[in-house]
């Protein structure tokens, strides 16, 4: 059973009324990612400049422009409550996230003020000059007779007929990854990725009165809508999936009569797990509406965790015990069902691996982490990109303190030795970050992404376990053998712009 809750927030005032509208089953969501590539080993820059004599960088918090911000941006966690505000975190977690909607109808000024800033009709013009695509970039659409009707073009998008389509076919326009071109929004999905250690996609869809754009569907990602401008009437359905690992359209027919049903103002936000059947559209005899959808946790559950990292405990046990090496039974492969024989042997196999398991201290990921600091949004810096992996402030000595910085854009990773044969393969630690990628091609599926990063013998994992463990640390306190290997280390990270001297 769930309950759906509404919190309305009063501008005046501290307060919230909670209403329990329905009771029922459980609901869920939105949208889609994807990509792939290798690191390379870091090389220090020589005994480089004079202490002291190069400036160190820091972050440009502030936005360049528009309304004060509705968020607070102090912390990946911060934001999220502020997102979410006035509902508190812990509630979130334990009452909603994949369990059921929450719909936040605020009643703000400042908040609407704030979200009609993120994202308008009126800013289309100016992004078709910057040479926006059908397909890429934009898709045009519309609903017709409970199927989605596309109404692209070919090629490259024209902004004269894009409102042409808009206004006479009444189409909804689809508007893939803003964060691309938005400033605020890189800023809110950047901080976004790091509370949820999970890439964060978004898609704005503006549609015209009296119109809707999709048919009822479910998605495959946890949904965070903002209204940006005019309103939005949405219908939710139970799920006939519920957290779903896929995407779906569903007929009117099945879907049967909305469980919950409202309307969305500029300033309102709603929430809903993956899974959730939905469909939305703008009311006739108003403006168009615009909103943004905000999507994460595709592809991230303990399922897909299980997958990630059990080829690389059952390559490792391999390597160690006969049994696993032991040819497969003749024939096996031809066989029509499982053999007794072969089920047995499998299941001794698993329960094997879950007491190495047991006992193991890293968790091999094999893709997953990899995959996310990769594909992921560079710091929010409003400045020359580069600017944010050239390194600064003084070089690191033996004499010298250090503490880790964008602790939130780095991760490292156990692997095999990529330089060595299958057969002499050694663990090396792998450390990925995400400085140098590029806004630009965030969650579109570019096949060229490149990872960027460093690797070190396992020897290393221990300093920097201390290294990420420590808000500041000296270095001639890091357990390496040698001087000379503390100061390899810190002026490797150094270079990377994974540490400061402080």
């Amino acid at each position: 059973m769930w309950c759906w809750l509404e919190a309305r927030s009063h501008p005046e005032g501290d307060g919230v009324d909670f209403q329990v509208l329905l009771k029922g089953r459980s609901a869920s969501s939105l949208l889609c990612l994807e990509d792939r590539r290798m690191p390379k080993k870091a090389k220090p820059t020589g005994k480089g400049k004079e202490e002291g004599s190069v400036p160190c960088k820091q972050l440009k918090m502030e936005a360049t422009c528009g309304p004060p911000s509705a968020l607070n941006f102090e912390s990946p966690g911060d934001l999220f409550e502020s997102l979410i505000s006035p509902i508190k975190t812990e509630t979130f977690f334990r009452e909603f996230w994949e369990k059921q909607p929450l719909l936040l109808q605020r009643d703000d000024p400042a908040v609407a003020t704030y979200y009609q800033s993120l994202f308008r009709l009126s800013d289309l013009k100016s992004l078709c000059s910057r040479g926006m695509y059908y397909g890429r970039d934009i898709n045009v659409c519309r609903c017709v007779n409970g199927k989605k009707k596309v109404l692209n073009k070919d090629g490259k998008v024209h902004f004269l007929q894009l409102r042409k389509d808009f206004d006479q076919k009444r189409a909804t326009i689809q508007f893939h990854q803003p964060q691309r071109f938005k400033d605020e929004l890189w800023r809110i999905q950047e901080k976004l990725e790091c509370y949820f250690g999970s890439l964060v996609g978004s898609n704005v869809y503006i549609t015209p009165a009296g119109s809707q754009g999709l048919p009822p569907h479910y998605d495959d990602v946890e949904v965070f809508i903002l209204q940006l401008e005019g309103e939005k009437h949405w219908r939710l359905y139970r799920p006939t999936v519920p957290l779903a690992r896929g995407c779906s359209v569903e007929s009117e027919d099945r879907v049967g009569t909305p469980a919950l049903e409202f309307t969305l103002k500029p300033g309102d936000f709603l929430y809903f797990p993956r899974g959730t059947i939905h469909q939305a559209d703008t009311p006739p005899g108003l403006a168009h509406s615009t909103h943004v959808t905000i999507s994460t946790y595709q592809n991230n559950s303990w399922g897909d965790f299980l997958l990630d990292t059990i080829s690389g405990l059952v390559f490792d046990t391999a390597k160690e015990d006969l049994e696993f090496r032991a040819g497969i039974p003749r024939q096996l492969l031809l066989q029509v069902d499982a053999t007794a024989v072969a089920t047995r042997r499998l299941s001794g196999f698993l329960r094997t691996l879950a007491d190495r398991l047991e006992g193991t201290k890293e968790l091999l990921s094999a893709d997953m982490k990899k995959d996310f600091i990769m594909n992921r949004l560079p710091p929010y810096y409003m400045g020359d990109q580069a600017e944010l992996s050239t390194p600064g402030g003084r070089l690191p000595r033996l004499d010298s303190t250090v503490r880790l910085q964008f602790k939130d854009h780095t991760i490292f990773t156990v692997g095999p030795d990529q330089d060595q044969s299958d057969e002499t393969q050694e663990k090396m630690v792998y450390i990925y970050h995400s400085l140098k990628n590029r806004r630009e091609t965030h969650m579109m599926g570019n096949d060229e992404t490149e990872s960027h990063g460093l690797r070190f013998p396992l020897s290393h994992m221990d300093a920097l376990k201390q290294i990420w463990g420590h808000s500041a640390i000296s270095v001639k306190d890091l357990k390496l053998t040698t001087d000379e290997e503390k100061e390899n280390l810190v002026l490797s990270l150094w270079t990377e712009c994974l540490i400061q001297v402080v």
